[in-house]
């Protein structure tokens, strides 16, 4: 079974602060690093070093070469990634003593996507194999609509959240990957089980995993509910956490392990990489996690 990653790439830009800038103030970082990132490269990274069979489509500037190794590097396939004139997009990303971060992103080529490249990419993949979507590029609503004609199995992360998303073809997810933020805009709802009770109602042939931080996270399937709780350990960096836990997650329920075997590993992953700075970086291997 494969695992197409029609996917976001970054260079991320990652600045040490004292706290977040605030409006108005101009502020002096303590350092700066650059990373290999984007939610998509990131999610393709955690999928590799998962052990899964992740194919990342996308497109990079000149400047991507780094991007593109870092993917080969983890063990994901990028022959289908476009080379084009120009930058990458890349982010700029604050990170304060506690760990936490605010991220500013600039799109670029991430919104090149066309529909003749959409279509030579689904073509490459075969009913029952799954495609992995964020929030990040162009066309998302067409790329699930192909893909669903496709006869793939979509899992949709849908950030960064905007209220666009909700006029996207929900009804075809086949998994939601959602944190608190995006699945209140999703379900109207605020509360834990308000959210999942109002998605698994609007999407009865859904899979809801919602994530909580350090609360934990939860699984929902119509009546089924399934809560997995987080591994504390001291956050440095709580960049592409998220990111993980959606790859080994993902990279686990594909391989056959039940909703719970893969919501432990994917929850023991998340915890690692928080104890790391940078975003696909961090992530580890799963000789770590095991």
């Amino acid at each position: 079974m494969k695992i197409l990653n029609f996917g976001s790439l970054n260079i991320d830009y990652v600045y040490e602060v004292d706290h977040m800038v605030q409006p108005g103030e101009t502020l002096r970082a303590k350092s700066r690093q650059v990373f290999c990132g984007g939610k998509g490269l990131n999610q393709s990274t955690a999928l590799a070093n998962a052990g899964a069979e992740v194919y990342h489509a996308g497109i990079v500037g000149q400047d991507g070469t780094i991007l593109l190794d870092a993917l080969r590097k983890a063990g994901a396939d990028t022959s289908l990634v476009k080379m084009v004139e120009g930058e990458s997009s890349h982010t700029f990303i604050q990170v304060d003593p506690n760990g936490q971060n605010s991220i500013l992103f600039f799109a670029g080529d991430n919104l090149a996507i066309t529909e003749d490249f959409i279509d030579e990419v689904i073509s490459r993949f075969r009913p029952g194999d799954y495609i992995l979507l964020q929030n990040e590029l162009n066309n998302t609503p067409l790329i699930m609509e192909k893909a669903h004609q496709q006869g793939l199995k979509i899992v949709l992360n849908p950030s960064p959240i905007q209220k666009a998303v909700l006029d996207y073809p929900l009804h075809l997810v086949h998994i939601f990957m959602v944190n608190e933020i995006e699945g209140s805009l999703l379900s109207g709802k605020s509360e834990p089980e308000e959210i999942l009770s109002s998605l698994t109602e609007k999407y009865p042939d859904s899979n809801i995993i919602l994530t909580l931080g350090e609360k934990g996270a939860y699984y929902a399937y119509r009546e089924e509910r399934i809560f997995q709780p987080a591994y504390p350990v001291e956050a440095v960096d709580t960049t592409a956490a998220g990111d993980t836990f959606t790859g080994f997650f993902l990279a686990a329920y594909t391989e056959g392990k039940s909703v719970k075997e893969s919501m432990e590993l994917a929850a023991k992953a998340s915890s690692i990489t928080v104890t790391r700075k940078g975003a696909a970086p961090s992530i580890p291997k799963l000789e770590e996690v095991i």
